[in-house]
């Protein structure tokens, strides 16, 4: 503790590159835990059977759900030691981006909603990531204004926007955090030095896409050592990425968006090999978090609350939810063909609205109160009174206070992405979707971790028929996202934290979990391992060899087109009652709950 405090005076009296020598040689305070799965508390082992068996976590006083068992050790020390919901989330998320490299990290981007348990206020905070000054909208089409195929834009430095989860953990930490900042890097810096053990998720990734990541050389050393993919159970250190924390930790989010860490990434995207990209170190000088009003929707009695534009998630969930309010889903229960009739046509309503209104709102005008209001969504629920699949679907015609045409989007969303949901002992709740877009983003690495590939979420088209695509690039605009943390209320208290990530079928995921746990009576942990059904433009994805896949043949009858398929979503929730928390983790992932 004295060389902790003898260091911040330090830093006080030096300046310059004296600090940056601080920042290099500072070491944190040790985790509780070690660098491995073998290492992890009895705590921790009893989650993982909890969720093998299919119970929710509980607890009387915090508790965490996120994508791995070292990230919520993480987080649990620090809710332990008295820190907040926001200083528990820095720690799991510098934990994340080492252990679950391939999702989020300090190179990616993140939503975040918050209840404030001292005022009863609803606060949410846009980390996403925004398009270079230089880039133009044009960025992703070849001379003959032909769009790129997906992954010919997506590898290398053409994709990435400006980073905005390290500015997103400082705005949250100025906002609630109560700990001392550097403290909360402490399990990042540790397990980054001493190593951890890979696990079968990142493994099984690493081996999936090692064509890809072999393109870069800081990568490939990386993941793919001598020329072989990691293996699950390997020993992996990664000292750059604790450094770079260590910058962090003793500079702030300064340290990463201006000086040396901010000069490699630049260089790293602009220098990429055969995809070079256009970011500036002005883009990422400039870069802010965004404070949004949050979206809130009425369903049953409660009120659905998240992420406004530019994320489409809260919108779409609220949608979906606004619409099926006007129909009996407990009476009908998770076996019908009915309710799943109704659950997806009133999700292909709401993707046709997505696709045409939903981008950007600093850019873009959107009908964000029309989108969501009562008597809009009557109406469009009225068009779920039949008996079979809706035919066709078209956008609605929200009110605007204003006039607007846009043409339907072509954006291609694939998914790979982590959601942390948090509850401290302060009553604060905490929920955040955190992401490098698809897996390992651009697949360039900078200083032990990876920049993101979030510029391919925007439309590679900019019109059709003459028409403007309201999630087309624009220089500086944020990329519409699917990304839905959730917090649901019941008469101003929250009740439920969810989120999950999947791409675009996060919407659905989130709506049907939240169904599950309102309508059908599931605990957490049985909502979210429920078999999934998602319908976003006609077609039904059923989960296989889960209770869902028995729907196909009474879903085709109805007149629907049906897959069969797995479907990996990584829902993260904490039911908040008069009894206490329980959290559950998805089955589908290497997550888990944990409070006390």
């Amino acid at each position: 503790m004295r060389k902790f405090w003898l260091m911040i005076c330090a830093l006080l009296v030096a300046g310059g590159g004296a600090v940056a020598q601080q920042a290099a040689d500072f070491v944190a305070p040790e985790p509780a835990t070690g660098g491995g799965f073998e290492t992890l508390s009895p705590a921790i082992a009893a989650a993982l059977d909890a969720k093998a068996q299919g119970r929710p976590v509980t607890a009387d006083n915090w508790m965490i759900a996120a994508a791995n068992p070292l990230a919520v050790q993480a987080g649990a020390d620090i809710l332990r030691a008295g820190g907040s919901a926001a200083d528990a989330m820095i720690a799991v998320q510098s934990v994340l981006g080492l252990v679950e490299p391939q999702s989020s990290g300090l190179g990616g981007g993140a939503f975040l909603v918050w209840y404030d348990a001292a005022t009863g206020q609803l606060s949410t905070l846009d980390g996403r990531e925004t398009a270079p000054l230089a880039a133009t909208p044009r960025l992703f089409q070849d001379a003959d204004g032909v769009a790129l195929k997906f992954y010919d834009a997506v590898v290398g430095g053409r994709s990435v926007g400006t980073p905005g989860t390290p500015a997103l953990m400082g705005e949250a930490y100025r906002r609630w955090g109560r700990m001392p900042w550097p403290w909360l890097f402490g399990a990042g810096i540790t397990l980054a030095e001493q190593g951890f053990a890979v696990s079968p998720r990142l493994a099984g990734l690493v081996e999936h896409d090692a064509d890809r990541l072999a393109r870069f050389p800081a990568t490939a050393d990386y993941f793919l050592p001598g020329g072989v993919a990691l293996q699950a159970g390997d020993h992996l250190r990664n000292p750059a990425y604790a450094d770079t924390l260590r910058a962090l930790a003793m500079l702030g989010p300064d340290g990463f968006y201006t000086g040396a860490i901010a000069a490699d990434i630049v260089r790293a995207v602009n220098d990429a090999p055969g995809n070079p990209g256009v970011l500036s170190a002005r883009d990422l000088a400039i870069y802010q978090v965004r404070a949004r009003d949050p979206v809130c929707v009425a369903y049953r009695a409660f009120q659905v609350c998240g992420m406004g534009p530019p994320s489409s998630g809260a919108l779409s969930v609220g949608q979906i939810l606004g619409q099926l309010d006007h129909f009996d889903l407990a009476a009908l229960g998770p076996d019908s063909a009915k309710a799943w009739r109704l659950i997806g046509d009133a999700s292909r309503l709401s993707f046709a609205d997505r696709g045409r209104y939903m981008a950007d709102s600093d850019f873009v005008p959107m009908p964000t109160k029309g989108l969501v209001d009562p008597a809009y969504l009557a109406e469009r629920a009225g068009l779920l009174d039949g008996d079979r699949a809706l035919t066709s679907v078209a956008p609605g015609n929200p009110a605007f206070d204003h006039a607007a045409n846009w043409a339907d989007d072509e954006a291609i969303e694939l998914p790979s992405t982590s959601h942390i949901s948090i509850v401290d002992g302060y009553g604060n709740v905490l929920s955040m979707t955190t992401t490098v877009e698809n897996a390992f983003g651009s697949r360039l690495m900078v200083r032990g971790f990876l920049l993101n590939n979030e510029l391919t979420d925007f439309s590679f088209r900019t019109h059709r028929d003459g028409v403007p695509i309201a999630n087309r690039l624009e220089p500086g605009k944020r990329p519409r996202s699917s990304m839905a943390p959730t917090i649901v209320l019941k008469d101003g208290a929250p009740v439920l934290a969810i989120g999950s990530p999947g791409g675009s079928r996060i919407i659905g995921y989130v709506a049907g979990a939240i169904i599950a746990w309102a309508d059908w009576g599931m605990d957490v942990q049985q909502a979210i391992g429920m078999g999934h059904a998602v319908n976003r433009f006609g077609t039904y994805d059923l989960e296989a060899g889960t209770s869902a896949e028995p729907l196909k043949s009474d879903l085709e009858a109805l007149g629907y087109q049906v897959k069969v398929r797995d479907l990996n979503s990584g829902l993260h929730a904490i039911a908040i009652g008069g009894d206490g928390l329980q959290g559950g983790a998805d089955p589908r992932r290497e997550g888990i709950a944990l409070g006390e």
